[in-house]
């Protein structure tokens, strides 16, 4: 804002009272104007006009700290509650006054899952929240939307703190919480009331997120021509399918696809249906005349009991519903009818450790299984187990399998089986995305490699070294409290990744060589101060997978 010259200033002719009146008046509405800029702080000079931004629905006041401030369980939503359970998104509620921004909203309705979930019950949970740096600049910033793991059934936006990209990369970060299981990705027919579609609510409460950032991330300091769609697992899957729902189009500029993979495939119709048929039948709706206020009687913790935990339960998702997921993302991928932006994705290098070590805590590797109800004891995976996990996971390609993977005394059987999971299900999978994203769009390929990454400081110990397991990667990118801390070397790592994923959302480009099919450069991000680059195909038996999987 430029200065202006106030009544008596030398540098001006003394102005008569009515003009005094309108300058100052003009003055005024200016000010007013440019409130959402001044309340989010990137005029305001004290903590307490800095902790409080306008949005569209009304003021919000949020922290501020030394580096940072930070606006928790701002709703983009209405709640989905009764009509709404089960139906698109509705514009967010309205406020006067300032609406306290200091803590998160609920979870969305899950079970227990991994020691960063928490359960929860609430349908009331469609809030998101937004970290920026304290400094003021002249620059709006790029801004990142983060989507979270966990199977589509688990998982909330404020387990991850935004303080360690936002302040280290100088970005505006955005968390979201959105429909999880039943609740989120129930497709029975019974519920397509108005002729709407059923299903894939999930995938569309992220869309309604990221329009509420278009409309709010300038008041934020965030610019909303610069915004970086990223996710994680089930938050990767997300992200492929935005990246291949028109309605998704214009909303974001960039993406980043962290453990997982594009070229996956997701449920058909059929298997929505099968599925959602399946959940009715557990909560008793089973008569076809009242299934749909039957599931609407429910209440949600019968339904996420209903869909229950990752293979032992109901598979619930995004799947191909022909309007908010006309194709599937591998089709997409395949077609080129994907979204045209900038892509960096990768994955860790020891993905399934994390698979194997649920295998050991469940006890399924004991020679007695766990009575109902009783702890199980951890139970290391024998030679002979690993043989039998080969023979019948892959049948007449075991041999094949066994022979590129064998035992050695050198490492743990949970190591060896966890390498082939990894490639067969990641590996494979996530480069072979990457070369067809690097067909169409600028694609940068990255592998997490630090082998003593902290593990999950609740529950029992690995029998084994866990390396760089799935979601090793988060706490050199959030601030989390169910790691250990980082130690001094893991912090430059972090730092380096930050770098990475900053630029490429400020540019749509890192500081390695973009991935072709004559150049394919992968960079390692390694805790042992060896980051560089790999023959990913060679080290991941690229060719290998590729072949058996024909």
């Amino acid at each position: 804002m430029t200065d202006i010259p106030y009544p008596g200033s030398a540098s001006v002719a003394q102005p008569t009272a009515r003009r005094v009146r309108s300058r100052w008046l003009a003055v005024v509405v200016s000010v007013a104007l440019l409130a959402p800029a001044v309340l989010g702080g990137e005029a305001a000079a004290d903590g307490r006009s800095a902790a409080v931004v306008r949005t569209d629905q009304g003021a919000v006041r949020g922290a501020v700290a030394m580096d940072h401030r930070s606006f928790r369980g701002i709703p983009y939503a209405r709640p989905p509650l009764g009509a709404l359970r089960w139906a698109p998104p509705q514009p967010g509620p309205v406020w006067t006054g300032v609406r306290d921004a200091t803590r998160p909203g609920d979870a969305c309705a899950q079970l227990e899952g991994l020691p960063m979930d928490r359960p929860s019950e609430s349908e009331d949970c469609l809030y998101l929240n937004v970290t920026t740096p304290r400094t003021a600049t002249r620059t709006p910033r790029p801004v990142l939307v983060w989507l979270h793991g966990g199977d589509f059934r688990f998982g909330s936006g404020d387990v991850y703190g935004g303080r360690r990209l936002a302040v280290g990369g100088d970005v505006i970060v955005v968390t979201v919480n959105y429909r999880l299981g039943a609740l989120g990705f129930l497709a029975h027919p019974a519920l397509a009331d108005a002729g709407r579609s059923v299903g894939n609510y999930g995938l569309q409460d992220q869309q309604a997120a990221l329009r509420w950032v278009r409309r709010n991330a300038a008041a934020f300091g965030g610019d909303p021509g610069n915004v970086t769609l990223f996710g994680q697992s089930a938050g990767a899957a997300s992200v492929c399918a935005q990246l291949a729902s028109p309605a998704a189009g214009g909303l974001f500029h960039r993406a980043i696809v962290q453990s997982n993979s594009c070229a996956n495939p997701v449920q058909t119709r059929a298997d929505a249906t099968d599925a959602a048929e399946d959940v009715a039948r557990v909560v008793g709706c089973t008569d076809p005349g009242a299934v749909a206020a039957c599931l609407r009687g429910r209440d949600p913790a019968a339904l996420i009991q209903a869909a229950g935990y990752p293979g032992a339960g109901v598979d619930l998702g995004p799947f191909v519903d022909g309007r908010t997921l006309p194709l599937s993302p591998a089709d997409a991928l395949a077609a080129g009818r994907l979204h045209r932006v900038p892509v960096l994705t990768g994955m860790n290098r020891n993905e399934n450790t994390l698979l194997v070590w649920g295998m050991e805590r469940s006890g399924m590797n004991c020679p007695t299984p766990p009575e109902p109800g009783q702890r199980p004891e951890p139970c290391p995976l024998t030679d002979e187990q690993y043989r039998e996990q080969v023979r019948t996971a892959f049948g007449d390609g075991a041999d094949e399998v066994l022979a590129r993977y064998p035992r050695d005394d050198a490492h743990h059987a949970s190591e060896t089986l966890a390498a082939v999971l990894t490639d067969r299900d990641y590996a494979e999978p996530v480069y072979s995305a990457a070369l067809a994203f690097a067909r169409r769009v600028p694609t940068y390929a990255y592998e997490f490699a630090d082998t003593d990454a902290p593990f999950f400081s609740d529950g029992p110990e690995p029998t084994f070294p866990t390396g760089a397991y799935h979601c090793a990667e988060l706490p050199y990118l959030f601030t989390v409290d169910y790691a250990e801390a980082l130690t001094p070397g893991q912090r430059r790592l972090s730092d380096e990744m930050v770098r990475a994923w900053s630029d490429f959302a400020r540019s749509g480009r890192v500081d390695w060589p973009r991935l072709r099919s004559d150049s394919p450069y992968v960079r390692v991000f390694s805790g042992d101060g060896g980051s560089g680059s790999t023959d990913f195909a060679a080290a991941h038996s690229y060719d290998f997978w590729r072949s058996l999987r024909g």
